[in-house]
């Protein structure tokens, strides 16, 4: 499929523009949209920007019903000098394309994919917001459109892109959020797909979430699905927590994401001499650490959040405060880098950032 047969449609009745001060995360959506259709036997065909609409689908298309589908964060960011920068956009789909494998959706050729985000982008670039905190947050996304009732993969599907302007995830900003560590509901176990981004990993936290805010809490710290004994991920976020002189955050063992953030702050503390450590840790262990005097601080990371910082753990009506509450001298130290980075305002030692 050659790049440059990608048709492009531009609206006729553009939307109006949220003011940066409305924006919170995932309300407001650009004037366009990307598709891209496949076909068993023709394979992924059609790659087409269209105007931002609604999309017909049978009541039987496999993915109400069997769940097959898959999607992506991303984020584009304006940098004072006017250039729109993208944050390791391949890294991004090279985990899609292994949740696509996980789900049984066909490969995506990940060329296409930059050449389609990067036009898109560059038509709606005017909805980029350019205040601190702020960014286009990039949504690509895969579902089964077969009109087929049936537990079998399906034979036709819809990638799409789409692209919001969006504030801080979390309402806290870059002040710490307080977090319920779960220890009755499991989201997911080693052989599942636990380390797939699809929509049932999400589903399948909502009610511990729903019940974690009704107790004050942002977020729930997931145990394994085994022992309910050793720390996986926050719902939307890894995790690592500041033992001693060391960083640990758990190790990646088939049931947690394989975060891109997550990557590029074991990179960046390495690259900064700091100790990190990839292995198994349990909530005993972090208590301990806690009480002990050894647990300063912990943070969780995410394409959404970049950076955020945990000001309490509750685990088991136990209240864990770290660093009195505040964000910790390294979740700070993290955060400015990477949000500098991606903004352009520091130098990028690791050829992380693309600018289009």
């Amino acid at each position: 499929m050659a790049l440059n047969k990608i048709a492009v449609e531009l609206t006729t009745a553009p939307k109006s523009k949220p003011d940066n001060g409305q924006l919170s995360f995932g309300k407001y959506f650009t004037d366009h949209m990307f598709i891209l259709d496949y076909d068993a036997g023709k394979g992924w065909h059609d790659p087409r920007i269209v105007p931002y609409q609604p999309i017909p689908l049978d009541p039987a298309a496999k993915v109400f019903h069997y769940g097959q589908t898959v999607f992506e964060g991303m984020k584009a960011y304006k940098t004072p000098e006017g250039p729109v920068l993208l944050f390791r956009p391949y890294k991004n789909l090279q985990r899609l394309n292994r949740s696509n494998a996980r789900l049984s959706i066909p490969h995506i050729d990940e060329g296409l994919v930059i050449e389609a985000l990067k036009q898109l982008i560059q038509i709606d670039k005017d909805w980029i917001p350019d205040e601190q905190g702020t960014s286009l947050y990039i949504r690509p996304f895969v579902i089964a459109t077969q009109a087929t009732l049936g537990v079998q993969p399906s034979e036709q599907y819809m990638f799409m892109i789409i692209l919001s302007p969006v504030g801080s995830y979390y309402a806290e900003g870059i002040n710490p959020v307080n977090i319920y560590v779960e220890s009755e509901y499991v989201r997911a176990v080693t052989g599942g797909v636990g380390n797939a981004k699809t929509g049932g990993n999400y589903a399948a936290g909502l009610k511990a979430q729903q019940e974690a805010t009704e107790k004050g809490y942002s977020q729930v710290l997931w145990l394994d699905g085994i022992h309910r004994k050793y720390i996986e991920e926050v719902g939307s976020m890894n995790v690592f927590f500041k033992v001693g002189d060391k960083v640990i955050t758990p190790a990646l063992n088939g049931s947690i994401l394989e975060g891109v953030t997550r990557d590029s702050v074991i990179r960046l503390l390495k690259h900064w001499k700091v100790d990190v450590e990839e292995r198994t840790i349990s909530i005993d262990e972090l208590v301990d650490a806690y009480r002990n005097g050894q647990l300063q601080e912990a943070f969780g990371t995410g394409t959404a959040a970049v950076i955020s910082p945990i000001g309490e753990l509750n685990w088991q009506g136990d209240k864990l405060t770290l660093n009195g509450g505040k964000t910790g001298e390294l979740s700070a130290r993290v955060y400015d880098f990477m949000t500098g980075l991606q903004r352009g305002l520091i130098e990028d030692p690791f050829g992380w950032i693309e600018k289009l």
